[in-house]
C-alpha cells in the first residue's frame, strides 16, 4: 500500500520551522509558506513567498492529483498561454501505468478518474499517492506525447517538456539494480525508513520552478534540445538523480536539535537587461551582498539579519535535517553597451531584496556534506509604484560542506557552499488583488558563495586578540569614470591585537577601462591597519552579541551603523571569519580569514571545488561558476584539477548573452606547495590557485587566477573535503 507520508513530512517541516519571534531572517524563513495554492495559471498571479510553479489543488481529495498538460507553442496556437512560452491544453488521452528503468509500460495502478468543472483530468490513487519514480502519467495532444512522474509534491502534475525531460533522462540512467534499490527505499522493504524516497516528489515538483523559456517556433523535440543545452537545468536533474541512489544509511542529522547561523553571502551575476529602452539588450555585471534590514511598525523597530537555520528531528523514525534561510541583499549593476558605453545602477535603483529558500529536508552525509534540492522563493519590489518587478530564481542542487560538531549538543560550526541559480526580473501589472506577468526586464545568471557561521550568544571579539590569520578576498568596483570595472582579489596575513588588525596584503586587479581595454596589475599591496569589533544584534529579547562583527578602517562603528569595510561573523571558536565587503575602498565582495595553523597541508583526498571566476577580453565578459569541479590531492607535491563549470558569455559587439552551458574541460595536473602557516599554492602554467587551508585539513580557500589566450580571469574558489 502506498502511504502519503510525503505530505505529512512536508507539514512536519513547516511546523518545526514555524516558531520564533520574527526578529531575524531565520524567523522569516521559518514562517514562509511552502507553496502558493489555488491558481491554475501562474501568468495571472505572481506571488512572493512562493516558488515559480503554481499549484492547482483546489477541490482535490487526499489521494487525488490534477493533470495539467502544457505544450510548446510550436505544437499549437490554441490553448491558454502560460509561463515559459507554453500553452495549457486539454489532452486527447491520459493513461497511468507502472514503469521501470527501461521505461516499459507495465501494469496500471489502482486508480479512478474524473473530470473537474474546468475540464481538467483528476486521478485518484485509491491505494495512496505514489512516492517513487515507478508510476507514470502519460498524456497525448495530437501527435505530441509527454510523460510525468505521478509523485509530484504539490499534486498538480504538469505534463510538459520539463517533465518529459525528467522521465527520459533519469529513469533510463539507472541499472536494474539501482532502480530496484530506489524502489526498496520507497517501499521500505528493509524496515528502516529511508528519507531519500522523497527525492522524487521534490524533483518532480522543482523542475517546474525553472524559468526557462521554450522558443515559440519549436515542438517537443526542439524543447527537449533547449533543456539539454541548459547546463544548469540538466546538471540539476542529473545531480538529483544521483542523490536518489543514496540509501537510508546516508540520512544523518545534526547533533543539536536546532542550529542558527550568521550568513555571509556573495552573488556575482552576468546577464542581459531590457529594463531601459535605450539600453535594451545590453549585457551587465551584477553583484549582490548580504545586508541587515531594518523593519519599523507600530510595535517599534526590528532587524532582519542574514541567517540560516538547521533543524533535526525524528519523523516517523526517519532522521530528518531541515534547512531554511533568508538573506536580505543589496544589488548593484554595471551595464556594458555596444560601443563601450558604461552605466552604473547602484543599490538605490532597487528596493532591498531577499534571497530566501523554501524550508525542506536535506541529507547529512557522514557529518561532512549537506545534500538537497533547493527551491528559492520569488520576491517582489516596487509595490505601489509605477514599476513593479517580480524576481524569479531557479532551483539548485545543494552540496554544502559541514564541519564535525565539537559535541553532541552543538551543530556544525560552519556550513559552506557554492551554487548557481539563473533567474529573471519580470515586469508585473496589478489587476485587482493579483499581479500579472508582463515582459522580461532582465535575464540573470548568478554564481553564489555562501558562508554560514554558527551563532554563539555572548561571543566577544576580544577572544580574537593575539591570534594570526590568513585572509583572502574578492571584490568588484563599478564606475562611470575612466575605469568602469575593477575586480580585485587579494591574499595576506592578519595579526589581531586589541581590536587592531595589523596586516600585510598583496592583491591583483583585473580592470576594464572606458575604451574596453583589459589590463592586469598584480603588484597591489596594503599594509595599513584595520579595526575589528563586536556588532551587537538587536533581538526581541534585547541586545545580544551573537558572533557578528564590524570591520572598519580606523574607528570602530556603532552596532547599527555601516562600517567602513563591511559586516561579518565568526565561528564560536574564532577559527574562521567571513565579511561582506560593502561600499568599501576595496569594493563590494567577500573576505574570508582562517586562523593560521602549524598542521601540515592535506597530502591526499578529494575536494569539491566551488566558486566563481570573472573573465574579460576586449569584446567579451564571461562568468565561470565552478559547481561540480574536483580537486584531487595526489601527494604532498602534486594535485589534479577537474575544472567542471557552468559558463555564460556576453558578446559586447553583438549584444548577446549566452545561456548557461556546461563546460567539462580535461583534467589539469598541478604542482602543489606549502609555504607554511597553512598557506598553499597550486599551479600549472598561467593557472595559479593560491590561498590557505584550515587546521582541520578539510577546507581550502583559494584565489583563482589564469590567462587563456587573450582572456584574463580572476576569482575565488573554495575546496572542501568529500567523504
Amino acid at each position: 500500500m502506498r502511504f502519503t507520508f510525503g505530505i505529512l513530512l512536508s507539514s512536519t517541516l513547516l511546523l518545526t520551522a514555524g516558531c520564533g519571534s520574527g526578529e531575524d531572517a531565520i524567523e522569516g524563513a521559518r514562517n514562509q509558506p511552502n507553496d502558493f495554492a489555488g491558481n491554475k495559471n501562474p501568468v495571472d498571479d505572481f506571488s512572493s513567498g512562493s516558488t515559480g510553479d503554481s499549484s492547482n489543488t483546489g477541490g482535490l481529495a487526499t489521494n487525488e492529483v490534477r493533470v495539467t498538460m502544457e505544450v510548446p507553442q510550436g505544437v499549437t496556437s490554441e490553448g491558454e498561454p502560460t509561463r515559459r512560452n507554453l500553452r495549457i491544453v486539454q489532452p486527447d488521452r491520459v493513461s497511468v501505468y507502472y514503469t521501470n528503468q527501461a521505461l516499459a509500460v507495465l501494469d496500471e495502478p489502482a486508480i479512478s478518474t474524473r473530470t473537474d468543472s474546468e475540464g481538467f483530468t483528476v486521478i485518484e490513487f485509491t491505494e495512496g499517492l505514489p512516492l517513487g519514480p515507478d508510476v507514470i502519467i502519460d498524456a497525448s495532444y495530437g501527435n505530441t506525447r509527454m510523460r510525468a512522474l505521478a509523485a509530484d509534491a504539490d499534486r498538480d502534475v504538469k505534463v510538459n517538456p520539463f517533465s518529459e525531460y525528467l522521465v527520459r533522462n533519469t529513469l533510463s540512467s539507472y541499472t536494474a539494480g539501482e532502480f530496484q534499490g530506489i524502489m526498496e527505499c520507497v517501499e521500505d522493504d528493509g524496515g528502516d525508513l529511508c528519507l531519500n524516497k522523497y527525492v522524487w516528489s521534490t524533483l518532480a515538483d522543482q523542475v517546474h520552478d525553472f524559468e526557462i523559456d521554450i522558443p515559440s517556433n519549436v515542438g517537443l523535440g526542439g524543447a527537449l534540445d533547449v533543456l539539454a543545452d541548459r547546463g544548469d537545468f540538466a546538471g540539476y536533474v542529473s545531480a538529483m538523480a544521483d542523490y536518489a541512489v543514496l540509501d537510508e544509511t546516508s540520512s544523518g542529522k545534526i547533533s543539536a536539535s536546532s542550529a542558527d547561523y550568521n550568513s555571509v553571502f556573495l552573488g556575482i551575476e552576468l546577464g542581459q537587461t531590457f529594463l531601459e529602452s535605450n539600453l535594451s539588450g545590453s549585457g551587465q555585471w551584477g553583484i549582490r551582498t548580504a545586508q541587515e534590514e531594518v523593519l519599523t511598525d507600530d510595535n517599534g523597530t526590528g532587524y532582519l539579519y542574514p541567517a540560516l537555520t538547521l533543524t533535526s528531528f525524528d519523523a516517523f523514525n526517519i532522521r530528518v535535517t531541515s534547512l531554511a534561510n533568508d538573506i536580505p541583499y543589496d544589488r548593484e549593476a554595471l551595464i556594458h553597451q555596444d560601443g563601450n558605453n558604461f552605466f552604473v545602477r547602484g543599490s538605490e535603483t532597487w528596493e532591498r531584496n531577499t534571497h530566501s529558500s523554501s524550508p525542506g529536508a536535506a541529507t547529512l552525509l557522514e557529518d561532512t556534506r549537506l545534500l538537497a534540492g533547493r527551491a528559492l522563493f520569488q520576491s517582489i519590489t516596487g509595490r505601489g509604484s509605477s514599476r513593479i518587478i517580480g524576481w524569479t530564481r531557479n532551483p539548485y542542487y545543494l552540496d554544502a560542506f559541514t564541519s564535525v560538531p565539537v559535541d553532541d549538543s552543538t551543530g556544525p560550526d560552519r556550513v559552506i557552499s557554492g551554487y548557481f541559480s539563473a533567474g529573471k526580473a519580470i515586469e508585473l501589472e496589478a489587476e485587482g488583488d493579483q499581479l500579472r506577468r508582463l515582459s522580461t526586464l532582465e535575464d540573470q545568471y548568478l554564481s553564489v558563495l555562501e558562508v554560514n557561521l554558527l551563532r554563539k550568544e555572548g561571543f566577544d571579539a576580544d577572544s580574537l586578540n593575539g591570534r594570526d590569520y590568513n585572509m583572502l578576498y574578492l571584490a568588484t568596483r563599478f564606475s562611470q569614470a575612466a575605469t568602469p570595472l575593477a575586480i580585485e582579489a587579494g591574499l595576506g596575513q592578519w595579526q589581531i591585537d586589541g581590536g587592531t588588525v595589523n596586516q600585510s596584503q598583496g592583491f591583483t586587479a583585473l580592470q576594464r577601462d572606458n575604451t574596453g581595454a583589459v589590463s592586469v596589475d598584480p603588484t597591489g599591496s596594503r599594509t595599513e591597519s584595520w579595526t575589528l569589533s563586536n556588532r551587537t544584534s538587536r533581538l526581541s529579547r534585547g541586545d545580544v552579541d551573537i558572533g557578528r562583527l564590524n570591520l572598519d578602517i580606523t574607528t570602530a562603528s556603532g552596532n547599527f551603523a555601516q562600517p567602513d569595510l563591511g559586516i561579518g561573523a565568526s565561528t564560536p571558536d574564532g577559527t574562521l571569519m567571513a565579511f561582506n565587503l560593502d561600499d568599501s575602498p576595496l569594493g563590494d565582495g567577500l573576505l574570508i580569514a582562517a586562523e593560521q595553523t602549524a598542521n601540515s597541508a592535506p597530502d591526499s583526498g578529494q575536494f569539491r571545488l566551488q566558486g566563481v571566476a570573472l573573465a574579460l577580453t576586449s569584446d567579451t565578459n564571461r562568468l565561470r561558476h565552478f559547481d561540480n569541479a574536483l580537486l584531487t590531492i595526489d601527494s604532498a607535491s602534486a594535485a589534479t584539477l577537474s575544472p567542471i563549470s557552468l559558463t555564460s558569455t556576453h558578446s559586447v559587439n553583438n549584444e548577446t548573452v549566452t545561456k548557461p552551458a556546461l563546460q567539462n574541460l580535461p583534467d589539469i595536473t598541478l604542482s602543489y606547495s606549502q609555504p607554511g602557516d597553512g598557506r598553499v599554492q597550486f599551479s600549472a602554467g598561467n593557472l595559479v590557485l593560491e590561498g590557505f587551508h584550515t587546521a582541520s585539513q578539510d577546507q581550502f580557500y583559494l584565489r583563482f587566477r589564469t590567462t587563456e589566450g587573450d582572456e584574463e580571469q580572476i576569482g575565488l574558489v573554495i575546496a572542501t573535503r568529500l567523504p
